[in-house]
């Protein structure tokens, strides 16, 4: 079947039909951590400074990133589908154990676990869509993805208002998404498929270490993964400490903060990931690089964005300059997995997205720490936000040197 055919372009875009709202909970079970962070330390005692909150919201973040390429690995040599599909599943689950925690301790722990089972989900969804849209098509599916966790991060938003609610609360927020996401694993594991691919002789033999030796060796996946690292510092600040940010310098309720912070933020992102695709996949009509260049412009918005959210003076400008960042993310992030796929073969690419996760999650980590860490000595925000502007130049300059091969 061709993959130009009717029949094959349906599959391919119910893939990411199915997948989509998968994508919705993945990160909507993330943001609400940081939207309802007020009501959460209010209700366990033990949480007594930014520093230990920091903590928890790094806690997934190292696992997650630990466990990524291996994930990935899982995904490429045995069935995307069922990765997936137990992934959904299984975080689902741990999401509603995170609604019945007690402690610090035990908040730590859930979050550890939803790393675990969360890890194999993006590398195996993003993987199983390259496989299914071949170049013509590839950015816009990948950004259509990308919308459902934007989605998720929006609905994550109003979950300060959810925790405000005296009828419902924090504790029913994590139970309920959970147990949608419980529900959901099965008719997806029904109806995904993975795609029918040429046997490789080559591929059982493709053990771990020779699977990293053949991404290590390769110059572009190395320039690849440190402009996929560099940015997300920001990014995750950003998603996770904003809604504090502005509750405490604009004086604003908690719903309020996490409402602003998320919202513009993320419809921005929507945007920016479908003109972003649009844009890449016509632009690779003319050259192997389109989606470099699409991607570089993203980066370019993050300069002034990142430089205001510094000091923004005011909600309105806050607003404006979270808008920004949010369309310069939404064209990164919907071409990083094709460009990817432009440098390795189809056999590494959930490893490789794996790989890349565990360097750039591990640095998030790093980084929402160290974010707590620095605002609690009383670090200025136009300091730190000011060496966030400096990474994304050097990212800029980072990307425009990958140069995948002329037929990729």
């Amino acid at each position: 079947m061709s993959v130009t055919s009717p029949s094959a372009l349906r599959t391919a875009w119910l893939v990411v039909a199915l997948l989509w709202p998968v994508a919705l909970l993945n990160y909507l079970d993330r943001q609400m951590l940081a939207t309802m962070k007020t009501s959460m330390v209010g209700d366990l005692k033990d949480i007594t400074s930014d520093a230990q909150w920091g903590f928890i919201l790094a806690s997934f973040k190292w696992v997650y990133a630990a466990l990524s390429p291996i994930g990935g690995y899982i995904a490429d040599r045995f069935s995307r589908r069922h990765v997936i599909a137990l992934s959904l599943f299984t975080w689902s689950t741990v999401t509603w154990l995170t609604g019945h925690v007690t402690t610090y301790n035990e908040l730590v722990a859930s979050r550890a676990l939803m790393g675990i089972s969360e890890a194999f989900y993006i590398p195996a969804a993003l993987a199983l869509i390259a496989d299914f849209h071949t170049g013509p098509t590839r950015s816009r599916a990948v950004g259509l993805h990308q919308t459902g966790i934007y989605i998720g991060l929006i609905l994550g938003g109003f979950a300060g208002h959810v925790a405000d609610s005296p009828n419902h609360g924090w504790r029913w927020a994590f139970s309920a998404a959970g147990l949608v996401g419980v529900v959901y694993a099965f008719p997806l594991f029904w109806l995904l498929r993975n795609p029918a691919r040429p046997a490789d002789p080559a591929a059982p033999s493709l053990t771990p270490t020779r699977a990293a030796g053949e991404l290590f060796s390769n110059r572009n996946y190395l320039l690849l993964v440190a402009y996929f690292t560099l940015p997300a510092i920001a990014g995750w600040v950003i998603k996770d400490w904003m809604p504090v940010i502005l509750k405490e310098q604009f004086k604003l309720s908690q719903g309020e903060a996490g409402v602003i912070a998320v919202l513009y933020v993320q419809i921005a992102t929507i945007g920016g990931a479908l003109l972003g695709g649009w844009l890449a996949d016509i632009w690779m009509r003319h050259s192997e690089r389109g989606r470099i260049y699409v991607s570089a412009i993203g980066m370019t918005l993050f300069l002034p964005a990142l430089f205001g959210l510094g000091n923004p003076g005011t909600v309105f400008f806050a607003i404006v300059f979270l808008i920004l960042f949010g369309i310069g993310w939404g064209f990164f992030d919907c071409n990083n997995m094709p460009i990817l796929s432009q440098i390795v073969r189809p056999e590494l690419r959930a490893t490789g997205y794996g790989i890349m996760n565990l360097v750039s999650i591990s640095c998030g980590g790093f980084g929402d720490w160290g974010f707590g860490v620095l605002k609690s000595q009383n670090v200025p925000l136009t300091m730190i936000f000011g060496c966030f502007t400096g990474v994304a130049l050097l990212s800029l300059m980072i990307v425009l040197l990958i140069k995948p091969p002329s037929k990729a």
